[in-house]
């Protein structure tokens, strides 16, 4: 026990030394050797990084008496401090591991190099995804946060010429205080939430009749069927985008067919409605053949008795699509189900290539009619360089949609069931 408590107290400031001491040297190396390289490198690096993250900065872009520019740019330094801390936060664990395991008693057994890497698979296998998570989707994370509590925006607060500063949350008061965001938030919201559930559940129920009409005992060649209804499927997205962009354009072939009947041109992507319509169809025309090919397999495995004593009860075929079928389909596919939701409420792609937010609306900032609030984003940054209300939107997406998808997936029967399947 006293040797257990020196080992302990020597790891406190050399860590490692327990270990070595042990004769585990190895892991008392690496431990050393961590401890070493972070009073080295890592206290300028993390210094710096802290002070960074804290100031964004204090020199102004200007040129010294030899004729260099000299200035701090601003985002370079929050990411560097956001790394500090995470290296931090990551070498505290280590400190407290190194700690933990100096309390531990030598093993009397001799474990072989090989064995310790079987005992230790688990923790060696994940530790490359685990740092990955951190530094390409935890970072990003972070600092999208930390962006909408700054001014960095053009034309005056874009490194390096200028210097960024800290603001607060004076960014979620003119959101939701300035009468031009409020309106542009308001407004691309509501047709967001009303694009994504109208893009789920056409696509889902379309694809649904489609699977039921190919899977009915009356339907003949149903392998042909099949094939036709999936190749929108099967075509590359954004091409079959594009193609409904050209057909559906002012002067394209389906208004040329119109005009040839005698009817007026439809304003088909210039019509505010009538593009937000188009979208909705072209979704469906690409989502539908998915769902389609998913309940083609879940109608194969329902039960056949459960039809034949619905049939000798004398159940019409709207009761049984009603009470059988549709209940074990959506138990099947509702999580799919809100994951397609979650999909359709940031569907760039699909606004993007059509309608590309269009058609104007003067009454929005930077967005037009049939812009989703992921459009909106992309053209705050991309376009107008006005980050700070971007990543301001994009935590208000997260804080919507987040807690939605939780519970609705959670208040599931396939969630709540699966232990029992």
């Amino acid at each position: 026990m006293e040797d257990k408590k020196k080992y302990a107290w020597l790891s406190y400031i050399i860590m490692g030394s327990a270990q070595i001491m042990k004769g585990e040297y190895i892991k008392g190396i690496f431990l050393l050797l961590v401890e070493v390289l972070t009073i080295v490198f890592g206290i300028p690096y993390f210094a710096h990084g802290l002070w960074g993250i804290v100031t964004l900065g204090e020199t102004k872009f200007h040129y010294n008496e030899k004729g260099i520019a000299v200035f701090d740019h601003s985002i370079f330094l929050m990411l560097q401090g956001i790394i500090s801390i995470l290296l931090i936060l990551i070498i505290i664990g280590i400190y407290i591991y190194n700690i933990k395991d100096a309390y531990k008693a030598k093993e009397e057994k001799k474990i072989t190099l090989r064995d310790k890497i079987d005992r230790n698979f688990h923790y060696i296998f994940m530790t490359p995804g685990i740092l990955a998570l951190i530094f390409f989707i935890l970072l990003p994370i972070i600092f999208t946060v930390l962006i909408a509590f700054t001014d960095y925006s053009s034309p005056y607060h874009l490194p390096p010429r200028n210097l960024v500063n800290w603001v607060g949350f004076r960014n979620f008061k003119e959101l939701f205080g300035l009468k031009i965001w409020n309106e542009t938030l308001s407004g691309v919201f509501v047709w967001t939430v009303t694009w994504a559930i109208l893009a789920t559940v056409t696509s889902f129920f379309v694809g649904l009749m489609w699977a039921l009409i190919v899977n009915s005992a009356g339907v003949k060649i149903k392998k042909l069927w099949r094939t036709i209804f999936i190749i929108p499927y099967a075509v590359p997205g954004l091409i079959s985008m594009l193609i409904m962009r050209l057909l559906f354009s002012g002067p394209g072939p389906i208004n040329d067919f119109l005009e040839h009947l005698g009817l007026q041109r439809i304003g088909w992507l210039t019509d505010p409605h009538i593009a937000k319509i188009t979208l909705v169809l072209i979704n469906m025309w690409l989502g539908a053949p998915y769902f389609m090919a998913l309940m083609t397999s879940i109608l194969t495995n329902i039960p056949r008795d459960l039809y034949e004593s619905s049939d000798i009860d004398g159940a019409t075929a709207f009761q049984k699509l009603r009470h059988i079928t549709l209940p074990m389909v959506l138990y099947s596919t509702m999580p799919l189900l809100i994951s397609s939701f979650a999909y359709n409420f940031n569907n760039f792609m699909l606004i993007y290539a059509v309608t590309d937010g269009g058609p104007v609306n003067p009454n929005y900032r930077y967005a037009g009619h049939t812009d989703i609030l992921i459009s909106w984003i992309y053209k705050m940054t991309l376009n107008q360089q006005q980050y700070h209300m971007a990543s301001v939107v994009t935590i208000l997406i997260f804080l919507m949609i987040a807690p939605i998808v939780a519970y609705t997936f959670t208040r599931s029967k396939s969630f709540r069931e699966e232990d029992l399947i």
